[in-house]
Parts: C-alpha cells; sequence; structure tokens
C-alpha cells in the first residue's frame, strides 16, 4: 500500500469548498487542499441524470490519516452522499514528501 494518498471531493459552493479546506489543513489531516472551479458534474441521482456547477477540493495527505480525514469531510460537508475519494500517490518529489509529512505529523521520510 501507498504512504501517500490524494483525496477528493467535491461540493456545491466555494464557500464550503473552502470551509473544509481550511479545516483538514487546521487539523494537520492533509499538508495542502487545493480549491478548483467551479466545475461541471453530470451525474445520477435519485433515478434521474443531474448537471451542477461545483468545487473540486483536491488534498494530499497520508494514509494513515485517512479514517480521520473522511470523518472530518462528513462532519462539515452539506452533501447527503458526499464524494469522497482516496487514489494513492505512486510517487512525488522527495522534498515535496518530506513537507507533506512534517506538516501532517509525521516527521521525515
Amino acid at each position: 500500500m501507498t504512504e501517500y494518498i490524494q483525496v477528493t471531493t467535491t461540493t456545491e459552493t466555494k464557500e464550503d469548498a473552502k470551509k473544509i479546506a481550511h479545516s483538514i489543513v487546521g487539523k494537520r489531516l492533509a499538508a495542502c487542499v487545493q480549491v478548483i472551479g467551479p466545475i461541471t458534474s453530470v451525474y445520477w441521482w435519485k433515478d434521474k441524470i443531474e448537471e451542477a456547477g461545483e468545487w473540486l477540493c483536491v488534498m494530499k495527505s497520508r494514509q494513515s490519516l485517512y479514517s480521520g480525514l473522511e470523518k472530518a469531510i462528513r462532519e462539515i460537508h452539506p452533501y447527503e452522499v458526499p464524494e469522497i475519494i482516496s487514489v494513492p500517490i505512486a510517487g512525488g518529489g522527495k522534498s515535496y514528501l518530506e513537507w507533506l509529512d512534517k506538516e501532517t505529523g509525521q516527521g521525515n521520510i
């Protein structure tokens, strides 16, 4: 299993995305959260196709923090069924990964 992960979630408003970003970084559950948008999402919801403008949060973290990260997102996310997806980071610059470790309380790699 890869030690580093990238977690994504989407929200309806920029304000909600920034609230999630500040909360997650403030709790050191991720070293960085990028807020991207607006984006357009097309998806199934309650038996019909929907289209909505959303904001994407991209979080860089560690696998060992995932449970706490997911819980923190769920506590403040306004959606009934929020997207919370984690993918492994297969590699990265040594200095970036050292920074990621430092900012999430891990120390040096």
